[in-house]
């Protein structure tokens, strides 16, 4: 494959993340979009209004015989479109969560290997220079640690019909959850050893066997604890939505959002506008040694510059062949976290992992 040569992608699923994507692929020189797969015809930003739309994913392999294959369909179809692009051929680029089974996402990273292809997981976080940082800053500190953290989204509209559509097959600490598991993962480096979880339906607009509010606890074997909550709907509190907070016997390291937000904002999930660090080292007085540091976070990406960011990594993966076995080991180990997690909400019991 030619370095110069742009890289031909096919991009199924046009939702918001589908058409974030097709826009990174569009900008980035180094690729060249061959089509869009999408069920049905959907508006498209002006960018991308002079693509077609075709309805089959695997009529789109065949016919184009892309290089890469971008996947950001609904969670159920991720292992089989990831499984049949490698097999045609493709890298893969895959939205979060790699699959909908621990056994699916491991058979994802089998066909990546053996057909010798890259698989990139839609992690937007990794590449957030701000959340870079919140990590590094975490370490500094040492365990073991305490992780606090929720994503709650008061949704109506449009965004609810979405919510719903994704609850259809995945609950809210899954889909969201596995972006933070795999933080508190990049933090510990530790081996998470048992997780419990709680939920509740809080509308009939769901399945019975759905759950749209969900809490995780999870224990890692240096002896870190860690909390995660997520809840979606026209009901959920925006109170306290986005809390990201990690504290060790040497301090602590927060975001801390701008007042006003709205936790439906797209860019008010990724975005931190301030960090702020603590350090719970005291003089001979008692007192603080030192007064708590705020890193200004100002000039941040926004949710299309993350998605810019993730698709040149992707760009960067097959140029320059990176290795990219702790990315996919870290995927599936974050899913399985989140996937016991729902187990236990259903269960009621604790799950050893």
């Amino acid at each position: 494959m030619s370095k110069d040569k742009p890289l031909r992608v096919v991009v199924a699923g046009l939702g918001n993340m589908g058409r974030s994507h097709a826009l990174a692929y569009h900008t980035n020189p180094g690729f060249r979009i061959a089509t869009l797969v999408n069920r049905s015809d959907v508006p498209l930003p002006a960018g991308l209004s002079g693509y077609g739309i075709r309805r089959s994913f695997d009529e789109a392999l065949r016919d184009e015989r892309p290089d890469i294959a971008c996947i950001a369909t609904y969670s159920d179809s991720h292992a089989d479109y990831a499984v049949k692009a490698f097999e045609a051929g493709c890298h893969v680029f895959v939205e979060k969560p790699l699959a909908t089974t621990v056994a699916d996402a491991k058979r994802v990273v089998a066909a990546a290997k053996a057909n010798g292809k890259k698989l990139v997981i839609g992690y937007i976080l990794r590449h957030h220079p701000s959340w870079i940082r919140l990590i590094a800053e975490a370490r500094k500190l040492g365990g073991p640690y305490v992780f606090r953290m929720n994503l709650n989204q008061q949704s109506s509209g449009h965004s609810w019909e979405t919510h719903k559509q994704l609850m259809q097959t995945t609950s809210p600490i899954v889909d969201c959850g596995v972006h933070y598991l795999d933080v508190m993962l990049q933090i510990t480096d530790a081996r998470p050893v048992e997780v419990r979880g709680m939920g509740l339906r809080l509308t009939d607009e769901i399945a019975p066997t759905m759950y749209n509010y969900g809490h995780l606890q999870v224990l890692f074997d240096d002896g870190s604890v860690g909390w995660y909550e997520a809840g979606w709907g026209p009901m959920i509190s925006e109170t306290a939505f986005f809390v990201k907070d990690v504290i060790s016997p040497n301090g602590c390291v927060s975001i801390v959002m701008k007042e006003g937000v709205k936790s439906d904002d797209i860019d008010t999930h990724t975005k931190t506008s301030t960090i702020r660090l603590h350090s719970a080292a005291t003089g001979a007085d008692g007192k603080f040694a030192k007064p708590d540091e705020m890193l200004s976070m100002e000039g941040e990406p926004g949710h299309q510059d993350l998605c810019d960011l993730e698709q040149a990594f992707v760009l960067k993966a097959v140029r320059e062949d990176l290795d990219l076995t702790r990315h996919m080991d870290d995927a599936v180990k974050s899913l399985a976290v989140c996937l016991a997690a729902d187990e236990s909400v259903r269960s009621g019991k604790a799950v050893r992992l």
